[in-house]
């Protein structure tokens, strides 16, 4: 029988996995977002994950491929194959969301039929799929679990901005709800991953080794984010010890810097509540989690210190951010610590000015009341502060840019040394 797959949630995961598997089968892509739709049927990813002329080759494909973009739910009772790329964020008070996953298994459960298949990659902790989604489907569809239908986990990897580990260059974990039904799911997704895939055991097996790859990232940035505090305190440059440190063959080049995004960020919380519901409290995952979500207090307090040491006037400085999004490279500005480090700022009341050639102008407007500028020259700054490393940044004429009494401050630590005052 051949597969008609229905993409669920066409954001930086959806989009390019449906783009994929449009190229060897039909593909029904469905979004709440009805303006999300409407972009991409103009052939255009605001997210610049897929390039427009990709994109517009799998939407004027016919018959048994290509891709068909959708808002109404009716539209893919045909599919036989659901996967599901929903996000899952944390509340305020950083508790896992459900809610998006929850209604996008309500949403399948109603066209689900005998016989289909149900992957979820959405990152989760261990026993999501099968506790929480998979009685839903059921209660829904009316159809019985592993007799009727069956289900799989195969967790994203996508690195928004990233154009050398792409979709299908990164390995993918699969598994199934029986061992028929994860080779059935290992098998379609090696029709597109080139590098091919790893068949984990369970789907909680699955499910675990997601959560635990990006906690793992976090627990290393924090202990490079603790020594730029250390360092900092001896007059030391961390990025000057990294890169010595680096020498010893087994020694890793973690940085010190602003974790946010979708998943570093978030993911490590997962983990720790499913933790906690077992009867244990994470000790260095939280930690870690602290250590780094302080990390913008931290950097707009430093920025403080050296304004006051080179005596520059505190009652209206002229403040220059270069960038807002959560990584460089990317419009996306979900978790942005780059914008908690505003925030801490504006609590001085200081004249601060945003620059970000990548960001969506509007989106930064309407979700964090920020006015960005088109370009930096149109006046000289007291302060500097270089949060995001855009490929735009490196070019920028900081001459021109600032007063003669100013101070540059390099969070990413990739600008040339001799024209910062500090970097983290």
């Amino acid at each position: 029988m051949s597969k008609i797959i229905g993409i669920i949630g066409l954001g930086y995961v959806g989009l390019p996995l449906a783009v994929e598997f449009a190229k060897k089968h039909k593909v029904i892509g469905f979004d709440i977002n009805k303006n999300r739709i409407k972009t991409l049927a103009n052939g255009h990813d605001s997210n610049l994950e897929v390039e427009d002329d990709e994109l517009k080759e799998v939407l004027g494909l016919k018959d048994e491929k290509g891709l068909e973009l959708t808002f109404d739910k009716h539209s893919i009772k045909d599919c036989n194959v659901f996967i599901v790329t929903v996000p899952t964020p944390v509340d305020k008070n950083n508790k896992p969301l459900l809610e998006a996953l929850i209604g996008a298994s309500k949403t399948v459960s109603e066209v689900l039929k005998k016989g289909d298949i149900v992957i979820y990659e959405s990152t989760v902790y261990p026993g999501v799929t099968e506790d929480e989604c998979v009685p839903i489907l059921e209660r829904y569809s009316g159809l019985a679990f592993n007799k009727d239908f069956y289900c799989g986990y195969s967790p994203e990897r996508i690195n928004p901005g990233d154009k050398n580990h792409r979709l299908k260059d990164i390995l993918k974990i699969t598994s199934g709800s029986t061992p028929e039904t994860g080779l059935i799911i290992d098998s379609l997704y090696n029709e597109i991953i080139v590098a091919g895939t790893h068949l984990a055991p369970s789907i909680k097996i699955a499910e675990a080794a997601k959560v635990i790859e990006n906690a793992q990232r976090d627990i290393n940035i924090a202990f490079v984010n603790e020594l730029a505090k250390i360092f900092n305190k001896l007059n030391i440059d961390t990025h000057e010890v990294l890169t010595a440190a680096a020498t010893k063959w087994n020694f890793l080049p973690f940085k010190p810097g602003l974790v946010g995004g979708h998943c570093i960020g978030v993911d490590p919380f997962y983990l720790a509540q499913k933790a906690q519901e077992v009867g244990y409290y994470s000790e260095i995952i939280l930690a870690s989690r602290r250590l780094n979500d302080g990390m913008s207090e931290f950097v707009a307090s430093e920025v403080i210190k050296l304004m006051i040491i080179k005596k520059i006037p505190m009652d209206s400085p002229n403040i220059l951010l270069l960038g807002v999004t959560f990584k460089e490279n990317c419009p996306d500005i979900t978790n942005s610590k780059a914008i908690d480090v505003y925030k801490h700022l504006s609590d001085y009341n200081f004249d601060i000015d945003v620059f970000d050639p990548w960001a969506d102008f509007k989106k930064v407007k309407e979700k964090h009341t920020i006015t960005m500028i088109n370009a930096p020259y149109k006046k000289r700054y007291d302060v500097i502060v270089h949060l995001v490393a855009h490929k735009e940044f490196s070019s920028l004429n900081y001459k021109k840019l600032k007063k003669d009494l100013s101070v540059i401050y390099d969070v990413k630590g990739t600008l040339p040394k001799e024209i910062v005052d500090k970097r983290l």
